[in-house]
């Protein structure tokens, strides 16, 4: 641990390093994962419940070899807000389950025909600025979250404490901290910056006091209404691209190609499957979480072991009320906090697929393909399919890969002029 060696995937660590680990990576996704329930206007219980399901059945199906934690996806929120003002929550559960379905559908036909041509449709100077954008355009709403962009515009200056203590000591942590510190600078952050946010008084612990010991979480069925199905389906576009992504600056990060062991069809199998059996016991849709692959990144520590710690730790918050009701009270600016280092750290990835790719920007298609994607992702320019507006990182994975696709073509009818 001196000198902050890599933990890879396959490797055991001690308990004394698996508690604060894990606790380190549920914190890392706990702020943007309640916010989809709060939303739906649900108990997040169920939703901490699921994550931790999920997580656990990802390690099982990727036998063990994929790290990441399965979060609350926020790929459903516009299509599930929708149908829940027209139909209900339950039929909005009910086009969860379909999506998740054919998402499973997708997994057998890259399991049939091969992961290939993924290296077509996203070659490095298309793949690098996709997977940035996953850090970069989550930028905005780290700020958001941690109250630094109100309406009014005047930040609260309690806000901006809690937020830049958070900050300091996650920055300054990672790169001064020694020894078994240097492996946990996101938790010691999140302490600073909950100590920070108690002492300047934004901290509120009525719902603590009030919440009983022991609680189950509201498990509910989903509901089947046609409408409610086509309106939740173009989802399937987004969560396909966005674990794509995942999946590449995962394997970047690790050192490992993912898409190819333990394979893009089990990783993408499962992350669906939990989201269809999410959907069935009456929580949100799962997707792998950039938060944890942040934390991943700046730790150094891959193991599949914490990640299944995170999601045992998860599953015990959904059981006891009061221990909720405390994680609850994390103000935004602790949790924005994290997200401004965690967000860039992702983005920094994409940028390292250029680099280790050697993408040669001397060609112009490499040159035209990695500008257009990025405009594309940053610009706010959306295109909406029913109920859904494909913007950001995924309209920019489709751009990208419709021009790649031209451009493979192109060259197989020597009209590049390279």
């Amino acid at each position: 641990m001196e000198t902050k060696r890599i933990i890879q995937v396959d490797e055991k660590v001690p308990f004394s390093l698996l508690l604060p680990l894990s606790m380190q990576h549920m914190f890392a996704m706990f702020g943007a994962t309640v916010l989809v329930p709060f939303l739906f206007g649900i108990n997040p219980a169920v939703v901490l419940f699921m994550n931790g399901l999920g997580t656990l059945l990802f390690i099982l199906i990727t036998k063990g070899k994929a790290p990441a934690y399965l979060g609350s996806s926020f790929a459903f929120l516009a299509p599930g807000l929708l149908i829940v003002e027209q139909f209900g929550y339950s039929y909005a559960l009910g086009g969860f389950a379909v999506v998740g379905l054919c998402g499973c559908l997708v997994a057998g036909i890259i399991y049939k025909f091969g992961s290939d041509w993924i290296d077509v449709v996203l070659p490095p100077a298309a793949m690098g600025p996709v997977v940035a954008l996953i850090g970069l355009e989550l930028a905005g709403s780290a700020a958001s979250t941690a109250g630094l962009l109100p309406a009014e515009g005047t930040p609260e200056a309690g806000n901006v404490i809690v937020f830049l203590v958070t900050l300091g000591v996650a920055v300054f942590g990672s790169v001064l901290f020694r020894k078994f510190l240097s492996v946990i600078p996101i938790l010691i952050s999140v302490v600073c910056g909950y100590i920070a946010a108690y002492l300047v008084g934004i901290v509120d612990f009525t719902a603590v006091t009030e919440a009983s010991w022991l609680a189950l979480p509201n498990f509910s069925t989903p509901k089947f209404h046609p409408q409610a199905i086509l309106i939740m389906m173009p989802a399937l576009l987004v969560i396909v691209s966005e674990h794509i992504g995942h999946q590449v600056v995962t394997s970047k990060i690790v050192g490992r190609d993912l898409i190819k062991d333990p394979g893009l069809h089990r990783s993408l199998f499962a992350d669906n499957f939990s989201s269809f059996i999410s959907a069935c016991i009456g929580s949100v849709p799962t997707t792998t979480y950039g938060e944890n692959i942040g934390v991943m990144a700046m730790t150094k520590v891959y193991s599949v072991y914490v990640i299944g710690g995170a999601a045992v730790l998860s599953l015990c918050c959904s059981f006891i009320g009061k221990l909720t009701a405390l994680i609850n009270t994390i103000p935004g600016a602790v949790i924005g906090g994290i997200s401004f280092l965690l967000y860039g750290m992702i983005g920094t990835s994409g940028l390292r697929i250029l680099v280790d790719s050697q993408v040669d920007y001397s060609r112009t298609r490499n040159t035209v393909l990695t500008s257009v994607i990025l405009v594309v992702g940053l610009s706010g320019v959306s295109i909406q399919l029913g109920s859904i507006a494909l913007k950001g990182m995924s309209l920019a994975a489709m751009v990208g890969m419709l021009m790649s696709l031209l451009f493979h073509f192109f060259d197989k009818f020597g009209l590049m002029n390279d």
